[in-house]
């Protein structure tokens, strides 16, 4: 291993725990690259227009990752309908509560109530039969 890479792998291992210990009141965390390609880390949204993955941060302080849709469908082979689809159904199905962005500021205006969640988790079902090769599996 390069003596280079070696203080890459100890940032590495500080920002992930730094991630880790994310105070459990953050609802979202936000990671983009600036026009620099500096990786940015924030708990409110990036810039307008900036490409960016969303992390979702349960009241128990449990972590779940949204991916960009772009590394996602590299890795899995499968389309940005499809992993939003399963990104969309994995969400509806956790403990935490889920907003709505109705005015397309980025950030939740409304939380879904039991029907409101119940006919989503239906949609996003619907959704992967429709955009993804194989169903989701069974959790």
């Amino acid at each position: 291993m390069p003596f280079q890479t070696v203080p890459r792998l100890i940032l590495a291992a500080l920002l992930a725990t730094g991630l880790v210990a994310l105070p459990a009141a953050a609802q979202e965390l936000y990671q983009w690259k600036d026009a620099n390609g500096v990786t940015h880390y924030s708990d409110t949204p990036p810039p307008a227009g900036a490409e960016h993955s969303v992390r979702y941060i349960s009241h128990n302080g449990a972590a779940s990752r949204a991916a960009s849709p772009e590394a996602e469908e590299a890795a899995s082979g499968e389309s940005e309908a499809c992993l939003a689809a399963r990104n969309n159904l994995a969400m509806l199905k956790s403990d935490g509560p889920v907003g709505e962005d109705t005015d397309g500021d980025g950030v939740a205006d409304t939380e879904l109530d039991a029907a409101q969640r119940h006919a989503q988790l239906q949609l996003a079902e619907a959704s992967i039969r429709v955009h993804c090769a194989q169903p989701a599996s069974a959790d």
